[in-house]
Parts: structure tokens; sequence; C-alpha cells
């Protein structure tokens, strides 16, 4: 049962989540909560159950530093493999009396008068000094829309909700999308059914895959010597590392990467028209860049065609391509991705003012070090805007993140009623040059449209530096000022400091 009070909401119970949780228990803090809504942790992980899912980041540097996995059995995990690291973290450092799974959170507001949050959840209210949202950017399915899809009488369905009762033995069926999910799912269906069609607006880069088994031997000395796997996490990430020389500081450099994923399609594709349709005609890096040994033997076989452009529109048994051409299709799968920029989530955490994220943010979501926003006291975003790579481990910076977040709660003190907030011009400051890191980069310069854009136009996506230039700059706490908490005795609190003066809106 979900108490009324806890000094700390976390929501969400994935990998941001769990490493919150973690160091939350390690700092001796316990009064805490973890809502997630699904029946249980994982978040992205949880919910991707598609054919040939996979991490497209290697094993050894997709975990957390201070719980290191010695048995991963490939140098890429796949799914299945990384849900039950999760699942067992809660057991390695007793999670499980702080977490309440199957807990839908509705909402959140912040109550001046009371200086706490009230979280809307499982048909209740929990009351909070600190909120932490730990949704991430990957939870929450797009579907585009196509014209005449409500009329469709065959099966339809997410990647990241895969309906594994359904049989694709035999039938014939519409991929859309051409990203992360779809170029795992894709070969995997396709010895499968009678007929594929792939729909592709844009074409991807697609780079060799490295992904191999890791012997007995290897996990071996893993478990007996762990300086060895410190040692070959420390070399995936300097490797990770270099990308952001030509991502960022010299995106003229990337040619000699296109230059290998260019060998890697002809040797696949022989037809030189497939070859034609399948090179991009922008960057590379300027999309995420995608492994796979399997993509492009997949659509050079006879059951396959490869459908150029938004499809026109959907029929009761068909689909209708960009030409006009009409397909039957038994099913459609939607490889189309995630609301990364403008989840709704945004709408349900109000502020100080009554005004939620997305009235904030008017599209073009900001936050202090991604996770911090004027006019939302005692509040942080794991994984917010700005956070992403287009080159290395997530997990990077979830764990840079939470020391920052540990950092500001240790502020806080032992007062329930402390409330902290970073300044605005310090958050006006940090966006501003962000924005102007973002100039130059392959991702300004690149020519091509991803999700890593927002509504505005604006990448609210990524990261524009090396990742330790951003631990560096988490481990401070100095731009958020702190308000005590009312006097026991006389109700009066603290003079009022800079985190008074309202945020931006």
């Amino acid at each position: 049962m979900v108490p009324a009070r806890a000094r700390i909401v976390v929501i969400g119970a994935g990998f941001s989540g769990l490493a919150v949780a973690v160091r939350l228990r390690q700092a001796g803090i316990r009064d805490f909560v973890v809502l997630e809504q699904a029946p249980g942790v994982g978040g992205a992980w949880h919910h991707n159950t598609y054919p040939g899912c996979r991490c497209d980041i290697p094993s050894h540097l997709y975990s957390l530093s201070f719980a290191p996995n010695p048995q991963w059995t490939h140098t890429y995990s796949g799914q299945a493999e990384i849900r039950a690291y999760l699942e067992g973290l809660v057991e390695r450092f007793g999670l499980a009396a702080h977490l309440h799974t199957g807990v839908a959170v509705d909402g959140a507001a912040w109550i001046e008068a009371e200086r706490c949050w009230r979280v809307r959840a499982g048909g209740g209210t929990v009351d909070a000094q600190v909120l932490i949202a730990a949704t991430g950017p990957l939870h929450e399915p797009v579907v585009p829309a196509v014209p005449g899809l409500e009329r469709f009488a065959g099966h339809t369905m997410h990647s990241a909700r895969w309906d594994h009762g359904y049989d694709l033995t035999g039938k014939r069926v519409v991929s859309i999308g051409t990203g992360a999910s779809a170029i795992q799912y894709v070969p995997a269906i396709q010895p499968r059914v009678e007929r594929l069609y792939v729909v592709q607006r844009t074409a991807p880069w697609v780079m060799p895959h490295r992904n191999r088994a890791i012997s007995d031997r290897e996990r071996w000395l893993y478990r007996h010597l762990p300086f060895a796997q410190r040692l070959v996490r420390g070399a995936v990430y300097a490797g990770r590392e270099a990308l952001v020389v030509g991502f960022v500081k010299r995106p003229g450099l990337l040619g000699r990467l296109e230059a290998v994923s260019r060998a890697h399609m002809r040797r696949h594709i022989a037809d030189a028209g497939l070859r034609e349709r399948l090179t991009p005609d922008y960057a590379l890096g300027c999309k995420r860049l995608l492994p796979s040994n399997e993509w492009y033997p997949a659509l050079a076989r006879p059951n396959v065609e490869v459908l150029t452009g938004a499809l026109r529109e959907v029929r009761r048994h068909s689909v209708v391509d960009a030409g006009g051409v009409e397909h039957p299709a038994d099913a459609i799968i939607f490889g189309t991705g995630f609301r990364a920029t403008d989840a709704r989530f945004s709408e349900a955490v109000v502020g100080r003012g009554g005004l939620s994220l997305a009235a904030v943010w008017q599209g073009s979501p900001t936050a202090y070090l991604g996770a911090s926003v004027p006019g939302f006291p005692n509040f942080f975003k794991l994984l917010g805007p700005n956070t992403g790579l287009g080159h290395g481990s997530m997990v990077y910076m979830i764990e840079s993140q939470v020391e920052h977040v540990l950092r500001a709660i240790r502020r806080l003190g032992a007062d329930e009623r402390a409330v902290l907030e970073v300044e605005p011009g310090a958050y006006d400051r940090y966006n501003a040059e962000i924005d102007a890191r973002m100039r130059g980069t392959v991702w300004d310069t690149g020519g091509c449209t991803s999700f890593y854009i927002d509504a505005n136009g604006r990448n609210a996506g990524l990261w524009p530096d090396w990742t330790w230039r951003f631990r560096r700059r988490a481990r401070a706490t100095g731009a958020y000022t702190v308000r005590a908490g009312p006097h026991p005795l006389s109700g009066v609190g603290a003079r009022p400091g800079p985190s008074d003066r309202p945020g931006r809106r």
C-alpha cells in the first residue's frame, strides 16, 4: 500500500529510478517510495519485448558502475538479460520495501502553503518534500496519424507494446519505420512472414555490429578480478567518447565512417536500385547511428519490399504507398519511436503558480543539467532535456545526474520544510550555452530531422559535448538557493532569496 507521505517520491523504476533508489539507500535515506505504473521494473526494458530486442551500447558500459555484472553473456546484451539485471538490483540492494509497481501516477502539484509535492497515484495522494521524475524519454510510443488507419481490419501493434499472442507466420506485414527498433525486429520476423513491406521515410546509417558471445573464461576473470571488467568498461567508454570529435567538434571527419557504412551496404545489397533507396541523404551522425549485421541481408530477401516515403492511405485490408500503389496487408507494425521531447507527463507536473512544465516550456523543454526548472521547487527530472547521447551510454548520464540530485538533497538537511530551487539566471545561462554549443555540430549541420528536435526546432534531446564534462559540472550545486522552513514557534519562514523570483515563462 502506498503511504500517504514520504520524504521523497521517485516516479519510474527503470534504469534511472532504480539507480537513484540504490544511491538513496547507500546515503542512509530510507524515507522514500518508488512508484511504477508497470507490473514490474525495467522501464523501457520491461515494455520493449519485440523479437531481436537488444541494446546497441556495449554491456560493460550499459550497466551501473556501482553494480557491475560479470555474468553478461554477450558484448551487447539482449532485452531479457538487461531486464533480469534490473530486476536483480531490487533484491541486491534491498529496494522491495520502497517499490510499488502497478501504480499509475496521474499528476503532481506543488503546494506552496505546505511546501510539499502532492502526487496523485493509485487512486490516492502522496505528499513529499522532494519529487524525482525518473520517467525517461523512451516510455510513450508514437503512432503516426496515417489516413484511414481506424478502418484497418487487420492487426496493429507498436514495437514497444509487442503482441506476442499474434502469430505473424505466413502473414502479409507492413512495418513502418527504420529506426533502432525496426532494424532489430525486421530481420527477426522476415523468415516467418509471407510478405514484408518496410516503409522507409528516411534511410538510416548502418554500421557493422561487433556483438559476440562472452566466453566462460572471460566471465570467470570478471568474477574473480573485478578490476579487469572495469578496465574493459573504461576502454569502451574511451572509444565511444572519441565519436564526440566527429559529432561535435569536426563533423567533416565523419566521412571515414560513412565509407565504412557504404561498404557494409555494398557487401549485402547487390541491387543498385535498392542500394540507392537505402543510401541516406544526410550526414552520418545526424540521426542515431545503428549497428546491425542482419538489416541489409533481410531487406535483400525476395519476400521483402522497401517502400519509400510515408504511406498515403490505409484501407480495410491493404495500404497505399507514396506512389499510389496498393499492397495487401494482414498486420501493421509501428516501429515509430517515442515522444522523446513532448511527453504528456510534462503536462501533469504543476509547479508554483499553477503552471505545468509543458506551459513553461511551450514546446521547447529546457532544464538546468537536464534536471531542474525554476518555479518547480524540490523537483528533479532524470534524463531530462539535453541529456541524451548520440554516441555513448545513457547510464553514464544517469549516474552523473543521480549524484547531482543527491548533493542537492543533502543541502536540504534535516529540515522537512526546506525548499531548494535552481536560480533562473543559472538556468538561462546554462541553456544558452547548450544552444551555442549545438551550433556547428552534426545535428545542426547534418541536413536531417530527428526525434532530438522539439516542436520549435530546438535540439532538446542531446548533450553536445564530452560526457565527462557533464559529470564534472554535475558535482556542483551552487546554482541552487535554499529557503529554510518556517520557524517551529513563530511560523515565520526564512527571508526570501533569489529562488523566490518567478522562473522564466
